[in-house]
């Protein structure tokens, strides 16, 4: 069974894959990149917890990081449409605003599920 972390980072390749550019995920920088562009989903690091004393609980902040690259002579409107896509496909899947809280005994995340629609 995958682990929070990994269902949301895979929930996240997926969503960036139906863009028009080619989307990766760990890779490293190919020689030619498309035309339409190419992201490369970086994992990221969790870092350091904040901690709640009453009732003990850890907070975890992770960031994953997308590489945006673009190639060609006209590169710039290349890449404001690139992350123009990418903005609207974030924003248009409410099940990627996850936050995670956990305690030292369980940790629980809410709207994880990328099948489960948060409520609008």
């Amino acid at each position: 069974m995958p682990t929070t972390r990994e269902t949301i980072l895979t929930a996240l390749h997926a969503r960036l894959s139906t863009l028009a550019a080619t989307a990766l995920r760990g890779e490293v920088l190919p020689e030619r990149v498309p035309a339409e562009g190419l992201l490369i989903l970086r994992d990221g690091e969790p870092g350091e917890p904040e901690v709640t004393l009453s009732p003990l609980r850890y907070h975890y902040q992770h960031r994953a990081e997308i590489e945006a690259v673009v190639q060609g002579t006209d590169r710039d409107a290349t890449f404001d449409t690139l992350t123009t896509s990418i903005g609207a496909a974030l924003a248009a899947d409410r099940t990627l605003g996850v936050f995670a809280t956990g305690s030292r005994r369980k940790r629980r995340a809410r709207s994880i599920c990328p099948s489960r629609a948060r409520p609008a």
